[in-house]
């Protein structure tokens, strides 16, 4: 670059999962998903609204920003359209041929069309495009705060990679080497949404659905057609297009094939209840995914020689898969960065951009943070449209309170500082609950979340004291990875153990989130369990609420005892 650019707008836009975040001088100023500012879950629209609050946070104008940093490339599309004509070889595949070759180079023209329109917002800006895969590497091995690192990115597509290991250095000027690439059609990501959709959810979203549903299962029934359809390799795996037909970017091309349906079962639709077949399916859906994600990782300590692992990626979400990496002690440390899917890329593409402009400045507040949005640290509410609630100003122990309530059984939402980044909510934007209390489970699925029965429920707990109920060996901060349990966990909270005898927990620090430490601490004192239940502070469907007004909605409209808004407990 001619100029280095002081301030780097990364932007997630116009596929799915927008967001923003903000680079001044290398220093992250926020991040932000749009959808917890616009009500729109999974939204693909520019994110106006992430974009305005970032520029307000920093007292920066539109025309201030140096350089837009986009998480795609369009060009790499266009690679694949005259790679797609090889499926011409093959009775199976030729047919999707021509239509995949158009489809990528469609999707070239399109993003190159979006980067165009970028310019506009921005007219004073360089428009740069990074490497879709890149920006998942960046996000994940900056956050993880290491000095060396293997960083192995697994999603559904990205350009035309779907797997990526590459080697990361330095933590103060991040930099990611690809070592080994695979390419679509081979794709975990595309499997598992695949799958996802054949069982009537929605792909893209609801693929945690069915990783909860897969314990209720038994994947003997289907282990051999999925051994046979996504077949492991000395560096890697392949997809026999015979089971999954290679992707066209364009509907109207189902995912999987006829001979799946036979070897398998028909489509479900969503009304449809669930059968044993299904929740077969699900088991052995998430049995090949454990055991390719296991072996992908061995290949990254073979490859790169690093001790420690960062992960990316779609796929990285599957925190059963994470948890089998950790168990399977191939590494010394494994992290999953909060925000490890699409939203992520946008801090990995101002990373990028940042590194290679050649500024000297370190790259900081990326490593090991989670809480990067907007915060409402004074709110003036009001509760007219909420007709039926009222509110009460609490005093300076508002942790002994919140945490008495919980003993005594209610279910809680709680709002508090910033929003957090990724899918998971980490104690700012989150729904708590003893797992002490019986029916509390039912009661949150059916009159607060308004979600499938067999979905779990994941556990907070103390750091200090997270082995007294859960073997993981190491923290996990960002709720991303399923710990086998001990013992005193199955007599002492069986709520939070789900039917693979795992939780998805959250281990948390006074420095992480002093209020929630403070909270899990007179939960503790009070019934000798430092353990609450904590879900997204939303009702399925909805985004995590991320402002006063999207929380206060959430209280009205389910199932939800109180919310503590800041300080304000506010009650039905």
């Amino acid at each position: 670059m001619d100029h280095v650019p002081s301030v780097i707008l990364g932007l997630c836009s116009f596929t799915h999962d927008s967001a923003a975040a903000l680079l001044v001088d290398g220093e992250l100023i926020g991040f932000v998903e749009e959808e917890r500012l616009s009500q729109e879950k999974h939204t693909r629209e520019y994110p106006h609204r992430a974009v305005e609050w970032l520029l307000g946070e920093a007292g920066l104008a539109p025309g201030d920003v140096d350089a837009v940093a986009y998480n795609f490339q369009p060009a790499r599309y266009l690679v694949e359209s005259p790679a797609a004509l090889r499926l011409t070889l093959s009775a199976t595949t030729r047919s999707r041929a021509v239509p995949r070759a158009a489809g990528f180079a469609k999707v070239a023209l399109r993003t190159q069309r979006r980067i165009q329109s970028l310019g506009r917002h921005f007219p004073g800006a360089r428009i740069s495009p990074v490497l879709h895969h890149r920006a998942h590497q960046l996000a994940a091995f900056a956050a993880s705060g290491w000095d060396d690192a293997a960083v192995l990115v697994v999603d559904s597509l990205g350009e035309r990679q779907t797997t990526t290991i590459a080697h990361g250095r330095r933590a103060s000027r991040p930099t990611v080497r690809t070592v080994e690439a695979i390419n679509d059609p081979a794709s975990l990501g595309y499997v598992y949404g695949a799958v996802t959709e054949h069982l009537g959810w929605r792909r893209g979203d609801e693929e945690g659905t069915v990783m909860a549903l897969a314990p209720l299962g038994d994947p003997a029934r289907f282990r051999h057609p999925f051994a046979r359809a996504v077949r492991t390799t000395a560096t890697g795996f392949g997809l026999d297009p015979a089971y999954f037909p290679p992707r066209v970017l364009s509907s109207g091309y189902p995912r999987t094939s006829r001979r799946f349906i036979e070897e398998t079962c028909g489509e479900r639709h969503p009304s449809e209840s669930l059968q044993d077949v299904h929740r077969d399916l699900a088991a052995a859906l998430q049995e090949r995914t454990e055991q390719v994600m296991v072996h992908l990782a061995r290949r990254a300590r073979l490859v790169t020689g690093s001790r420690r692992l960062c992960l990316g990626g779609g796929v990285s979400t599957n925190c059963v898969s994470v948890g089998r990496i950790i168990e399977a002690g191939i590494f010394d440390d494994v992290f999953v960065p909060p925000a490890p899917g699409d939203s992520g890329t946008a801090i990995g593409a101002a990373v990028a951009v940042h590194t290679d402009s050649g500024s000297r400045r370190p790259v900081s507040g990326v490593a090991r943070t989670c809480y990067l949005g907007p915060s409402y640290p004074e709110p003036t509410l009001d509760l007219t449209p909420w007709p039926g609630l009222q509110q009460k100003v609490l005093g300076i122990e508002v942790a002994e309170f919140l945490a008495d309530q919980l003993a005594h059984g209610m279910i809680v939402g709680l709002f508090q500082g910033r929003v957090e980044a990724g899918p998971r909510a980490l104690g700012n934007r989150s729904i708590l609950a003893s797992p002490l209390k019986a029916g509390v489970v039912d009661r949150l699925n059916t009159t607060v979340k308004f979600r499938e029965p067999f979905r779990p429920f994941a556990p907070m707990v103390l750091a200090e004291q997270a082995k007294e109920f859960f073997t993981l060996g190491q923290e996990a901060p960002y709720m991303s990875m399923a710990s086998r349990v001990t013992d005193k966990a199955r007599k002492h909270i069986p709520t939070v153990v789900h039917a693979n005898g795992t939780s998805r927990l959250q281990t948390v620090t006074v420095r992480q989130n002093p209020f929630m430490y403070e909270v899990l601490r007179a939960f503790a004192r009070r019934t000798g369990v430092p353990v609450l239940i904590n879900t997204s502070l939303n009702v399925k469907g909805k985004p995590i609420c991320g402002t006063p007004e999207m929380a206060l909605d959430c209280l009205a409209n389910s199932g939800l005892d109180a919310l503590l808004l800041e300080g304000r407990w506010i009650t039905k």
